[in-house]
């Protein structure tokens, strides 16, 4: 599936899969295997940014993925987000949708929709948004609609 298709299609929440289908090289070869974990990952999706015009350039429309964070105990001490372009040559795979019932913690900027957090709950939602305070923020559950949506199209998980 190319980032097209993600962008279009896959709800924010989506554990998301790419790569080039390029074997993964032996371990000795550090270089090697450097250049092919920036090409080949894992993370889940949280934003979905539009296309662009700016003054000197067009920008496409292009898709975050959040791969994890590297912490020191319960501090965040850096965020591996990847962002990649529509027109990107990888191939991309929806591993997991968010579950029904599940709460989106989204904040709103300048146009864009961006996922902070995953929930299993409202509660359990507004807990972690206490706890981290942002601005320009909003729950929004996964329904059934959206779910079925998915099925009624015809797109899956797998």
């Amino acid at each position: 599936m190319s980032a097209t298709n993600i962008y279009e299609n896959a709800p924010l929440g989506s554990v998301i899969n790419y790569g080039d289908h390029v074997p993964r090289p032996p371990v000795r070869f550090t270089k090697k295997l450097a250049a092919w974990e920036r090409r080949n990952g894992i993370g889940r999706l949280v934003k979905k940014t539009p296309p662009r015009e700016h003054a000197t350039w067009p920008s496409p429309a292009a898709i975050t993925l959040h791969e994890g964070d590297f912490s020191s105990g319960s501090v965040i001490l850096v965020t591996v987000m990847r962002t990649h372009s529509i027109d990107s040559d990888l191939i991309f795979k929806i591993i997991e949708r968010p579950a029904i019932g599940m709460v989106r913690v989204l904040r709103v900027y300048d146009g864009n929709i961006e996922l902070l957090h995953l929930a299993d709950n409202r509660e359990a939602a507004a807990l972690w948004l206490a706890m981290h305070p942002y601005s320009h923020t909003v729950l929004k559950e996964v329904t059934a609609d959206e779910v079925g949506a998915d099925v009624v199209e015809g797109r899956t998980a797998a």
